[in-house]
């Protein structure tokens, strides 16, 4: 995410497939957002439909992806808004991208993914592996793909370029980066949305195993000076959803998010290698349906809403 105190200039990325009215700038367009600022001086966060795997950015759309990406944040900034302040303003957007857009306050954003991980998989796993600690939290052997870990863990992270992978840091290094008071403010934020977050997960059949954040300082509006929770949170995107009576460890678990994709580009099928740096391969019609009814079922179990 950019520094969205600063009105910046047109970053690299991808370019929008769509027309908003006068007066909204292009400042930056990431994997799958693109980023405007209003004529008001806010700014405009626009989910688009594609999909990224392995640090591409794939050709190929998930229909209605940004539509469920945004309703099922905006759905869960309201359910958490006495646990933090948001950044959303309005959802009074341009008609060209109504419905996967929503109108955001400045943040000076906080140079840190807030991971939070209740259970164990993914680069978490990795590292475990190597060294029985994630993040510089130790953690008892035995543990094993999938496991729960013992209690919920704030495992941060730099933000990386476009194209290139996250780095896991400790806290220590959290509080060289943005300071003590931000560090156990960020700390303390990430655990307890993810708690909150997580029960009313389990409440609707889903373990909540992993989940990233992004938060910043308001630098003007209602919530000037105070730590916001900004960008998405808690989608398919943002987090690894299981299926909790399915829940195995021992190995994967299905999951409510693009693991379709990942699973297709790594197979025979699509004719890919991922370490030849060449781009990925469009994906057929039934990786895309599939793909797209994980979403709507993981928007549709949350939410308790039809998607339509």
């Amino acid at each position: 995410m950019v520094d969205s105190s600063q009105p910046g200039s047109p970053q690299s990325g991808p370019v929008p497939d769509y027309a908003l009215p006068e007066g909204y700038r292009h400042v930056y367009s990431g994997k799958v957002r693109d980023l405007f600022e209003a004529p008001t001086g806010q700014l405009l966060f626009v989910a688009s439909d594609r999909i990224s795997a392995y640090d591409w950015i794939l050709p190929t759309p998930i229909p209605d992806k940004g539509r469920i990406l945004t309703q099922l944040s905006l759905w869960w900034f309201d359910l958490l808004h006495d646990v933090v302040p948001n950044h959303v303003v309005s959802t009074q957007v341009p008609a060209a991208v109504q419905g996967r857009a929503m109108l955001c306050e400045r943040l000076d954003m906080m140079p840190v993914e807030c991971v939070v991980r209740g259970y164990l998989a993914g680069s978490g796993l990795a590292e475990y592996q190597a060294t029985r600690a994630i993040c510089g939290n130790g953690l008892p052997p035995g543990l094993v793909d999938g496991s729960k870990l013992p209690k919920a863990l704030f495992t941060p992270a730099t933000k990386a370029p476009m194209g290139e992978h996250d780095v896991n840091i400790t806290y220590d290094e959290t509080i060289v980066l943005v300071g003590q008071n931000e560090a156990q403010d960020l700390k303390r934020l990430s655990l307890d949305v993810y708690r909150r977050a997580s029960a009313v997960a389990e409440e609707r059949g889903l373990i909540l195993a992993d989940t990233k954040f992004e938060f910043g300082i308001a630098t003007s509006g209602r919530h000037r000076g105070l730590m916001v929770l900004g960008d998405e949170v808690l989608t398919p995107d943002s987090s690894r959803y299981w299926p909790a009576d399915a829940w195995s460890p021992g190995g994967p678990q299905p999951s409510f998010d693009k693991q379709y994709v990942r699973d297709w580009l790594t197979s025979p099928a699509s004719g890919w290698d991922r370490n030849s740096g060449e781009p990925p391969p469009p994906l057929p019609e039934d990786v895309v349906e599939r793909t797209r009814a994980k979403y709507v079922e993981a928007y549709e179990r949350l939410t308790g809403r039809q998607f339509a």
